[in-house]
């Protein structure tokens, strides 16, 4: 009897939230998308779009090293790149376009980070899906040879991006200098991150310091997925979620911070 009587609040709570995440996911694509062009199908074309004109450089390539498919290869990383910019540079004006909506009291700026990290993952892992599909299709890939390998990869990018998205949020609305750095430091993350190379075609020292970090471990786990032929002595699952983790952690103390300084 105690048990369903703590029970019963958390699971009428955990309800509540997950009515306010879809809601909030529901607004920000009819505000984003719904009186543009295509409407809400540019959520999944814009991914498709970027990624697909990378992997049309790699296209004619034939070259293939140790079974790894350039197309593929290449669609993959910057889809999941696609998934940690995302996440991180939309979470700068998160607060600023969503402010209002804190006069109801059930409304979080944790809620609106998570909508729109659910907005953006989504998005981008069905624009990979849909290009794979077409590229097995045209004869230039395979399917992944560990689906669920691939997508646990995926979701451990979402994790790790929407734990820095919480930092990056309450840097932004608290720093200008912050906000005018996120985006040049994203980019620059990209040529470190792992979305086009295999550690194990990076020489050392350089390629044990790059082991050590998060984005480049789950890009080397997305490869795993992907390709039957490769397997990486660079990946520790526990050290990444637990950077994941301390991330989620960090970011929660910093949203409590926040939350202090925002006038509603």
């Amino acid at each position: 009897m105690p048990t369903d009587s703590i029970a019963s609040p958390l699971r009428h709570g955990l309800r509540v939230q997950c009515r306010v995440i879809g809601a909030l996911i529901l607004r920000e694509l009819h505000t984003r998308y719904g009186r543009e062009n295509i409407g809400y199908l540019w959520l999944i074309a814009e991914p498709m779009l970027l990624a697909g004109s990378v992997s049309l450089i790699h296209i004619g390539d034939s070259h293939h090293r140790g079974g790894i498919l350039p197309v593929p290869f290449a669609l993959g990383g910057y889809c999941a790149f696609i998934i940690f910019r995302s996440i991180v540079t939309r979470a700068e004006g998160a607060l600023h376009a969503n402010q209002p909506l804190l006069y109801h009291r059930m409304v979080t700026i944790f809620d609106m980070l998570v909508a729109r990290a659910v907005l953006e993952a989504a998005s981008s892992v069905v624009a990979l899906l849909l290009l794979l599909a077409g590229a097995c299709a045209l004869g230039v890939a395979q399917p992944p040879a560990r689906p669920l390998v691939m997508l646990a990869a995926l979701a451990l990018m979402t994790w790790f991006s929407f734990g820095v998205s919480m930092l990056v949020c309450t840097a932004t609305y608290l720093s200008k200098m912050a906000h005018r750095l996120i985006h040049p430091v994203v980019y620059l993350a990209m040529p470190m991150s792992g979305a086009f190379f295999l550690l194990k075609w990076i020489p050392d020292p350089y390629r044990t310091w790059l082991s050590w970090v998060p984005l480049t471990q789950i890009f080397e786990l997305l490869r795993e997925g992907q390709f039957q032929s490769f397997e990486s002595p660079y990946i520790d699952p526990f050290y990444i979620v637990a950077w994941c983790l301390a991330l989620t952690l960090a970011g929660l103390a910093s949203l409590r911070v926040l939350r202090r300084h925002v006038h509603h």
